[in-house]
């Protein structure tokens, strides 16, 4: 079975960026469909970004487009989200997923999980 790990969380002030990694092994994730989550202390689950198989469909979250960009390397089988402008809203734990599809920012669209990378904005 696959595994996902997430790295690349930390704390920084607002208007940081960070580098979100989430390495895929076990498996060949070169044909799922990916996406970043993040879930907030006593919030909801909420779909931040998804990429496509091939990397030519994206999409965002209306709270973190312009700021955050989503990308893969499927010779590496990793994914990335780098975000930029961080505000303290974005503060969350993290979490890649992997499904056969679609696009979307659907939770319950995506099979395999990993553990979660904290990220922290402070004002």
């Amino acid at each position: 079975q696959g595994q996902l790990v997430e790295s690349g969380g930390g704390s920084v002030q607002a208007g940081g960026s960070l580098r979100l990694s989430c390495v895929a092994s076990g498996d060949t994730y070169s044909s799922y469909y990916m996406a970043w989550f993040r879930q907030a202390p006593g919030k909801a689950r909420e779909g931040v970004a998804g990429i496509a198989s091939d990397s030519i469909t994206s999409v965002y979250a209306s709270s973190v487009k312009g700021r955050f960009t989503i990308s893969r390397d499927n010779a590496k089988n990793t994914l990335y989200l780098q975000m930029n402008s961080l505000e303290p809203l974005d503060t969350a734990m993290y979490y890649c997923a992997a499904g056969s599809g679609p696009c979307t920012l659907s939770g319950g669209m995506y099979t395999y999980w990993g553990q979660g990378t904290q990220v922290t904005v402070s004002s």
